[in-house]
């Protein structure tokens, strides 16, 4: 059996989690973050597969959040969170909203992760569950609004002549 959390413990792991996660947003730093999980977190990101270990972790989270759209989504707050204290799990959803393409608008889409807490501050498990086709029409919006507002930067128009087309790009 494992090991029993209280509430207070997991929702304080829980904020401290969100406070390095938002820093790491706003800073482009990753590192502070994969710290937060054990070193042999399992971490299954339902598009790439699982990653075993801090070290895939990392390299995952660099190569993601440096390549658009990845690179355009500025932050990554939870909308709602539910604490299982039987299991030791957070489950929430978390939105991805993209930077402004100029105008003000905010394109995001949204996924639910489940955290499985280990103790002192660190997490064994995230798994993150979204449909890949709504952050790609995500996606697709942005570059179809930043294009139109003359914002649209050389990562994101190769990506939208790569993938665009097949979900309603025009490029």
């Amino acid at each position: 059996m494992s090991q029993v959390f209280s509430r207070d413990e997991l929702a304080a792991a829980f904020a401290r989690f969100e406070q390095t996660v938002d820093a790491a947003a706003q800073a482009k730093n990753w590192d502070d973050w994969v710290q937060h999980y054990t070193p042999d977190v399992d971490y299954i990101e339902h598009a790439a597969g699982t990653m075993k270990g801090r070290d895939e972790v990392r390299a995952w989270i660099r190569k993601t959040m440096t390549t658009f759209p990845g690179s355009h989504m500025t932050a990554f707050p939870s909308l709602w969170s539910v604490i299982d204290e039987p299991t030791g799990r957070i489950i929430c959803e978390l939105d991805n909203p993209m930077v402004d393409p100029g105008d003000g608008t905010i394109i995001s889409a949204t996924n639910i992760s489940i955290i499985t807490y280990a103790g002192d501050g660190q997490w064994s498990r995230q798994e993150d569950i979204y449909n890949p086709l709504r952050f790609v029409q995500a996606a697709v919006k942005w570059c179809k609004k930043a294009e139109k507002l003359g914002t649209l930067d050389d990562d994101a128009a190769r990506w939208m002549q790569t993938y665009g087309r097949s979900f309603g790009g025009t490029q």
